[in-house]
């Protein structure tokens, strides 16, 4: 049985609800009465999914209010119901992104970089929007570099590479000013690695991974961390010839300090052998060099100021800065985030959604049941959208949930204003009208007045959804009728149900990606002429996008 709260818990969602509305002038954010709620109410954790769409609903109904009729009308809801929490402070909203820490007068250079082994997710677009905002907002560099030099766990894939910098111009607004492909850049890395020898502080290690664990774990040097300069270049030169060392026989670690209270930091592996064959460079290069080396080398080179990155890779950031201290190089400012989950897209990676596409569980990249940019286009979700919602939660290192409702709710505000209402009755239902009404006439097709009316023509009756059928209802912008389909007014005349109807009309079908499924709703749609592509908002239903073979549901 699915979960339902009670009483107690439904007052405290709409009072905290109503409470953030109140504090942020109408503006009220869903994530922040979330992460309150689950951070009070241990026990509501484990019904985060149900929680969220109730907490989203609830701070929408809270802003409306505060629109309709002014701040004041929840104060005085609140002094009434729940008098403790008007004595919080009345916080202003920060609007837009904090300022880049240390500029210190330069213009910022950020970078987004993904690793090319499929198209981008709803995840990347984080990184792409934040990085892409600052470097908008303060005319700074956006560089799109593919981190692509792991053939083996995450091997490239070779269309990635001309989609997402499509998908990146896309969601910024603006193409990148930089593109790097990191596979086509193995000569500086190689050159880098060998500097690190020559240096004294990077050395060629032969001991199996299961010894140096041991070794890492009791704080002790491995016997090849002392071995002189001319021998690691001689191993170095074995980790690249294919008569020499072999995959696992030895790997380049940077030496650091055995002793280091962070087990991850003791002379962490910067490069390794891998004989897969790059899709791009084929079998050019032999050893590759791990992440948290290439991309801090890259940043160097490319003259990074600003590292906007996930709080779980502050691991990365405390090596990279070893190895920049170790070069001379002063490390980039580095700002963290936290996680923020959305309940509705569950647990979805790249490697795992291009399983499922092989084999038939998703239609393409595009399914509208991913979490792909792709999917989220085909299903009407705007960049703009995005955008404002990801900067609405800005760089807090919380971890926080949020529902889609919220994304949502930013993208009906993009729609909106361009989407022309048009009617589609689910499960349809024939009434022949009796009486006078009007049988041609026009509809409006949206309440800015530019848009083209929607015309009508009725013969015997109109199509109504199964659920409408068998009471007195009023047909929207036409007229009152009883049961059985008799015309008793034209001018609304009680408080009957308005319900949404089609004349004439033609076979079509709904799709609805609800989690893992697709639902096909069938049903008559109002003639029209809107082309493939359009947004439209059904009666009563919500916003769905006209594709070649009916209807798509872009959210209610």
């Amino acid at each position: 049985m699915e979960w339902q709260p009670d009483q107690v818990t439904s007052d405290l969602i709409r009072h905290l609800a109503l409470q953030n509305s109140y504090q942020y002038d109408g503006k009220g954010q869903a994530g922040s009465v979330i992460s309150r709620i689950m951070g009070s109410r241990a026990d509501l954790r484990q019904h985060g999914k149900h929680v969220a769409p109730l907490v989203a609903k609830e701070v929408a109904k809270a802003n409306s209010l505060a629109q309709s009729e002014g701040i004041e009308a929840i104060r005085v809801i609140l002094e009434n119901e729940a008098p403790e929490l008007l004595e919080r402070k009345v916080q202003t909203r920060r609007e837009g992104l904090p300022d880049l820490p240390n500029l210190d007068g330069r213009k910022p250079v950020l970078r987004f970089a993904p690793n090319p082994n499929g198209p981008l997710s709803f995840g990347h677009s984080r990184g792409l929007v934040i990085n892409g905002q600052y470097a908008k907002e303060l005319d700074g560099e956006l560089i799109l570099r593919f981190d692509d030099t792991d053939t083996t766990v995450k091997p490239p894939m070779l269309e990635a590479y001309d989609s997402i910098p499509v998908q990146q111009e896309w969601l910024c607004g603006f193409p990148a000013h930089r593109i790097v492909v990191a596979s086509e850049r193995m000569q500086e890395y190689h050159e880098h690695a060998e500097l690190m020898i020559q240096g004294g502080f990077g050395y060629v290690c032969t001991c199996s991974a299961e010894d140096f664990r041991e070794f890492r774990v009791s704080m002790t040097e491995c016997p090849c961390r002392n071995n002189d300069v001319s021998e690691n270049l001689e191993k170095w030169n074995l980790m690249n010839d294919p008569e020499g060392f072999q995959p696992g026989e030895a790997v380049l670690r940077v030496k650091t300090d055995m002793t280091l209270k962070n087990p991850a930091l003791r002379d962490w592996p910067a490069a390794r052998i891998q004989t897969n064959a790059h899709p791009r460079v084929g079998n050019k290069w032999r050893v590759w060099p791990l992440l948290d080396f290439q991309s801090a080398v890259e940043d160097h080179l490319q003259g990074v100021t600003h590292i906007i990155r996930g709080k779980d890779l502050m691991d990365s950031t405390r090596k990279q800065t070893l190895l920049y201290e170790h070069f001379g190089w002063k490390y980039p400012e580095t700002i963290y985030w936290g996680r923020v989950k959305v309940h509705e897209f569950g647990a979805f990676s790249t490697s795992q959604m291009k399983k499922d596409i092989a084999q038939g569980t998703f239609d393409g990249w595009d399914d509208p049941r991913l979490p792909t940019l792709s999917a989220l286009s085909r299903r009407g979700i705007k960049p703009e959208s995005l955008r404002a919602f990801w900067i609405e939660l800005g760089l807090t290192q919380k971890d926080i949930a949020v529902p889609l409702s919220t994304l949502y709710s930013h993208n009906t505000k993009a729609i909106d204003p361009n989407a022309p209402r048009l009617a589609f009755v689910r499960n349809a239902f024939p009434i022949s009208l009796k009486g006078n009404y009007p049988k041609t006439g026009s509809i409006s097709s949206h309440s800015d007045t530019e848009m083209p009316p929607r015309n009508y023509s009725i013969d015997e009756g109109v199509w109504i959804e199964q659920e409408d059928s068998g009471k007195p209802i009023r047909l929207k912008d036409l007229c009152d009728i009883d049961t059985e389909g008799n015309v008793e007014s034209i001018d609304r005349s009680d408080k009957r149900s308005v319900v949404h109807w089609v004349a004439g009309g033609k076979p079509s079908k709904l799709t609805i990606a609800d989690g893992q499924d697709l639902i096909t709703v069938e049903g008559i749609l109002e003639d029209h002429e809107y082309p493939v592509g359009t947004i439209v908002q059904l009666e009563r239903i919500g916003y769905a996008i006209i594709e070649e073979n009916g209807l798509l549901m872009v959210h209610d």
